[in-house]
Parts: structure tokens; C-alpha cells; sequence
């Protein structure tokens, strides 16, 4: 087998997010095995590596057949690997795919500039750090699988388990494999709604349409569960946030407002519908009860004789949000 257009030489997988680019490096592997099911795969790290590894290893082999070589943190390489990267650039062997992953920075330039001169295929590991990259991220994974999430499904997912990328990965995967048709909320609630960030999402989108009775239910019960108050006040800040930018971003198209503000589409279309019930004094309002509650639940408990618990102190922000919504 020679290298083409489907087997490259060389693949460049640049960027920080680890999860993407393991999945970059296992996209190559299978269209190399798709090809050659017997491909030898060496790792190399910078950590352990010796000065000449790399031209032993891309030595042809006696039984001949195909090699990657995964160069593994470029940017921790010393001189040597990156001597040698540059020395094998100069004449790369045949039989061999060799894939460097690069997380950022200058280190191993040379080796970067010439990959890209030599025709590399380049494969972005882009950060995922914002929201607004999270809720990407997961109509990206549905998408691949040829699937639907509903908006709000995909925010009650991220706030669930959007901490960590590769346990968001995992719940998207979860989804796509158990549940049929459309992923909506309640199938994530059903997955997830022990998670505080998702209970906190359901609070804060009742209390913000004025529901008094199912806001105070849902907090009950968490509470019950023995939930933190902390991550409740804060998606509730969050909500009132939102609301507040849109509502003084003036016109515009979602997707517009989305670039403008950081946000997700989807996000602006619901903080719209929520503005709708709120002006600027109520609103203004409720952000400062927010954020006096912030305070009490974080430890800061003032002296008046109202507050006497983090658990009191979010039922009574909640409270105070419902009621200014409907005054």
C-alpha cells in the first residue's frame, strides 16, 4: 500500500482538548486498517525518548507491511526529538503514516512548518471551554450520529454533566444508544435529573415564568435529596443574566445575538420568551436578590433574623423571584 489521498503520510493533530485529539489520532488508525488490517501502531512520548528512536522505528520492517508512528506532546519534545522529526521530514519513509499531536505554543516550530509544507493533513483538537462551546460540542456529537436533540435537552445536558468533556461525551453517547426519536428534556432528566446543575435548570426556568408551586417542588425535593444550594443560586443567576442581554440587545437574529453575546441560539430564543414577562426594574430586582443569596449560601449569612440557613436562603431568593415575576 502507498500513501493517498485516504492514507496520508503525515497528520498534523493540533490543539489542547485531549479528548478530540485521541479521536483524531483513532480516525487515522481505522482508515489506515481499512486499508492494511495488520498496521504496526508505536507511540512515542517526549518524557522517554532516546535520539534516534524515531529512524528505527520508521525503518522498514523484514516482514514489510504498514507503520503509524504517534508522536505524542510535541510541544514538550526536546532537542532531539525534534531533531530527528525534522530530520525525517526531510525524507520520510515510505510505509509509514506518522501523526504528531501539538497542543499550542512554539515549541517544535520547525517540526510544525515543515509538516504543513511537506502536505500534512491537519486536524484540529480545538478547546472546548465556554457554555457556548459545550452546547457545540453536543449537537456536534447528535449530529455525527444522525440524531436530534431538542435546545432545551441539549442545555439541561451541558448543565448536568458539562464539567468534564469526556463525561459529556459519555451522556451523549448514552443517549443516542437508549433513547429513541427525538432527545428531549425529560429523557435527560430521566438519565440525569439527580444532578444538581439539572435541578437547579429546572428551578430557575420556573421561577422565571413566575411558577411559584413547581419552582418551590422541585426545591423542596432537592433539598430533600440533601443538594447543594450553591449550584441552584448560581443557574439561577445564569437565567437572569441571559434574560438581562438579550433584553437590552435590541434586535437582531438569534444567531446574530448568539455571536454577539456569546451564547447559544437557542439560549437567546428562550431568554426572548422569558423576557416577555419581565421590565427592567423587576428584572433589575431579582438580580440583586440573586445576588445577595449568593452571598448567604457561600457562608456570608447576614445578620437580619429572615436569614438563618443556605437552605432558607434559596428558598427565599426563589420565593422572591417568583413573586416579582408575577407582581
Amino acid at each position: 500500500m502507498t500513501a493517498d489521498a485516504h492514507v496520508p503520510a503525515l497528520v498534523l493533530v493540533t490543539g489542547p482538548e485531549e479528548l478530540r485529539a485521541e479521536r483524531a489520532v483513532d480516525s487515522v488508525l481505522v482508515t489506515v486498517r481499512a486499508q492494511e488490517a495488520d498496521a504496526e501502531v508505536v507511540r512515542i512520548h517526549p518524557g522517554s525518548y532516546q535520539p534516534g528512536e524515531l529512524m528505527v522505528q520508521a525503518s522498514p520492517s523484514l516482514f514489510g507491511g504498514w507503520s503509524v508512528i504517534v508522536v505524542h506532546d510535541l510541544d514538550e519534545a526536546d532537542d532531539a526529538l525534534v531533531l530527528d522529526l525534522a530530520g525525517y521530514l526531510d525524507q520520510p519513509a515510505d510505509g509509514v503514516t506518522l501523526v504528531v499531536l501539538h497542543k499550542s505554543g512554539n515549541r517544535g516550530k520547525r517540526v510544525l512548518d515543515a509538516l504543513k509544507k511537506g502536505g500534512a493533513r491537519v486536524i484540529e483538537a480545538r478547546a472546548v471551554k465556554t457554555e457556548r462551546d459545550k452546547h457545540d460540542f453536543v449537537t456536534e456529537e447528535f449530529r455525527t450520529a444522525r440524531r436530534k436533540i431538542a435546545p432545551d435537552a441539549v442545555g439541561a445536558l451541558v448543565l448536568a454533566v458539562g464539567k468534564d468533556l469526556r463525561e459529556l461525551a459519555s451522556a451523549c453517547e448514552q443517549l443516542i444508544r437508549d433513547v429513541d426519536g427525538l432527545v428531549e428534556t425529560e429523557d435527560v432528566t430521566t438519565y440525569y435529573g439527580e444532578k444538581v446543575e439539572t435541578t437547579g435548570f429546572r428551578v430557575a426556568e420556573a421561577a422565571l415564568t413566575g411558577d411559584e408551586a413547581a419552582a418551590m417542588a422541585l426545591l423542596r425535593h432537592a433539598m430533600l435529596g440533601g443538594l447543594d444550594p450553591v449550584p441552584i443560586v448560581a443557574v439561577l443567576a445564569l437565567q437572569l443574566r441571559q434574560v438581562g442581554k438579550v433584553a437590552t440587545a435590541g434586535r437582531g437574529s438569534s444567531a446574530q445575538l448568539a455571536r454577539d453575546l456569546g451564547m447559544a441560539p437557542w439560549q437567546v430564543d428562550a431568554a426572548r420568551r422569558t423576557s416577555q414577562g419581565w421590565d427592567g426594574e423587576r428584572l433589575g430586582a431579582a438580580i440583586q436578590a440573586v445576588a445577595r443569596a449568593d452571598v448567604d449560601v457561600k457562608g456570608g449569612l447576614r445578620t437580619e433574623a429572615a436569614v438563618r440557613s443556605p437552605e432558607h436562603a434559596v428558598e427565599r431568593v426563589v420565593l422572591t423571584v417568583c413573586r416579582l415575576r408575577n407582581r
